[in-house]
């Protein structure tokens, strides 16, 4: 069991299911069993998949004062999960609605309240982060002194920077130049997606870079290999709510890679997870543990394809 350091947003979030967009506008619409409000948030996410397979996960968040984040805390301790990281100095904790409807598609609203104007300061954490495996940090304003500062720690160093569109993005760049290994979406990316892998390698030099890309599965950048491969989606149920898929790709690779398993096996495993992450409708609900997840490795052939090869050596 591997322990990892898990900073990023945590907040409440609403799932609506309005079954097709656009949506029509009618003043009210009954939708028994179609809503459903919980806890998540990348942090959140990912705290829950890695604690699903396994591992001891240390939050860190900042929330609100409030009767939100105090339920929060109290579902972490009954489940044996350390809360002296989240720090609840704001008036509110941050929410979220999600509409998502019958194809998988979804449009996110995301209120970060005050969030994004916050530091979390790296002498809080350095103690309880030199103690883990690897270092979990979101793309979030908060942790701008945690990734300036991890590389100091020796440890792993994982982040997950959404849809970016440019390598030089500037809000993102501190993260991109201090991870090993980097995820990212397809979703505002139009060039070739390989070509756009290894501009990012180049700029950067991170170990692995992991590119989702939804229905179709994922592209996989292996420095040391030297390579670029495809992995293809699968289906292990029918889909749901496809809200926090990426996350659940990212949080399965980690796990497995903390333990040293191959890049590529890692992702094979991390796509199978995602697969059925989105079977259940909330981003921070639906993972399999372990033994499952063996289980529906099993029965499933993937699809893997070499995109192509390059000298990680050359600039």
């Amino acid at each position: 069991m591997a322990k990892l350091l898990v900073s990023g947003l945590i907040n409440v979030e609403m799932n609506v299911c309005v079954h097709r967009f656009p949506v029509e506008y009618t003043p009210i619409e009954y939708a028994f069993h179609q809503a459903q409000a919980d806890f998540s948030g990348v942090a959140l996410n990912v705290i829950n998949a890695l604690d699903s397979l396994g591992d001891a996960v240390v939050p860190v968040s900042i929330l609100g004062n409030d009767s939100v984040a105090r339920t929060l805390i109290s579902g972490f301790k009954d489940r044996n999960i350390p809360c002296g990281l989240l720090d609840c100095r704001m008036e509110q904790t941050c929410t979220s609605v999600v509409l998502f409807d019958d194809c998988g598609r979804r449009k996110i609203y995301c209120d970060l309240k005050d969030v994004q104007e916050l530091v979390f300061p790296f002498e809080s954490v350095k103690n309880e982060a030199a103690s883990c495996d690897a270092l979990v940090l979101c793309n979030i304003n908060f942790n701008d002194e945690l990734i300036r500062n991890a590389k100091s720690l020796g440890k792993l160093v994982l982040t997950d920077v959404q849809d970016l569109s440019d390598i030089h993005d500037a809000y993102n760049r501190r993260f991109l130049e201090n991870a090993d290994i980097v995820f990212l979406s397809d979703e505002k990316i139009s060039d070739r997606h390989e070509d756009f892998l290894l501009s990012l390698y180049h700029e950067y030099k991170n170990k692995v870079i992991v590119l989702g890309q939804g229905k179709k599965g994922a592209l996989i950048l292996d420095s040391e290999e030297g390579t670029v491969c495809s992995v293809e989606s699968v289906m292990t149920r029918p889909v749901v709510n496809t809200v926090g898929a990426g996350d659940a790709l990212f949080s399965c690779f980690a796990h497995y890679y903390v333990q040293g398993k191959p890049p590529l096996d890692c992702l094979k495993k991390a796509v199978v997870f995602a697969s059925w992450k989105i079977g259940e409708s909330g981003g921070a609900k639906g993972f399999a543990d372990e033994k499952h997840l063996d289980g529906l490795c099993s029965r499933i052939q993937h699809a893997v394809h070499r995109v192509c090869a390059f000298d990680p050596h050359k600039s």
